[in-house]
């Protein structure tokens, strides 16, 4: 008689039945999560995404909002006239006032400009390189003489140039007018015209 050979125990590998082909792989399913959390998550999701964008509005608010008080803060030239006595009416000392309580006028040029005769557009040169908050300089256009019936019939702008206060170094400018000789004053001067500041 042979004796049989006992069967060696070990590690016997299983293999996993293969799905039929045709069918897909089942896939796992997350669990559903109930109802009240799904709301809670959607309503703190909700609540950051507001939140982020009021804090960007607020902060373009913010910006804005120095501009603009940066912007009306800035000195801007005022104009007045003395009285026409002798001569043409265009040969008047002129005064101008910065009327800002904070900055200067910086490198200030003024370019007179005549509308309704030909008395020319001549850069002024008799005024400060600078004016301090406040104070007052005068100078005069030297512009073409002119009769008074001409000069009425005219109108008159001052436009500006100056540095802009702080840093940067640009330009600001500043066209004021128009002007008009006013008769009904004794003697005339230059004066804002009616409706126009």
């Amino acid at each position: 008689m042979t004796k049989r050979k006992p069967a060696k125990r070990g590690k016997t590998s299983k293999k996993k039945p293969a799905a039929p082909r045709g069918q897909p792989a089942r896939v796992r399913l997350a669990p559903e999560i109930p109802l009240r959390q799904g709301l809670v998550e959607m309503a703190t999701i909700g609540a950051h995404s507001i939140f982020g964008v009021a804090t960007v509005a607020a902060g373009l608010v913010v910006i804005a909002g120095a501009l603009f008080i940066a912007w009306s803060l800035r000195p801007v030239p005022a104009y007045s006239s003395d009285q026409v006595t002798v001569g043409s009416p265009f040969a008047v000392t002129f005064r101008v006032d910065n009327t800002n309580e904070w900055f200067p006028l910086s490198h200030l040029k003024i370019r007179c400009v005549v509308e309704g005769v030909d008395a020319g557009d001549v850069s002024s040169s008799q005024v400060p390189a600078r004016l301090e908050p406040g104070a007052q300089a005068s100078f005069t256009c030297p512009l073409r003489p002119a009769d008074q019936e001409a000069a009425v019939r005219s109108e008159l702008y001052f436009r500006s140039e100056y540095d802009a206060p702080g840093p940067g170094g640009f330009r600001l400018t500043a066209n004021v007018g128009p002007f008009v000789l006013n008769t009904r004053l004794l003697p005339p001067r230059w004066t804002a015209k009616p409706g126009k500041d």
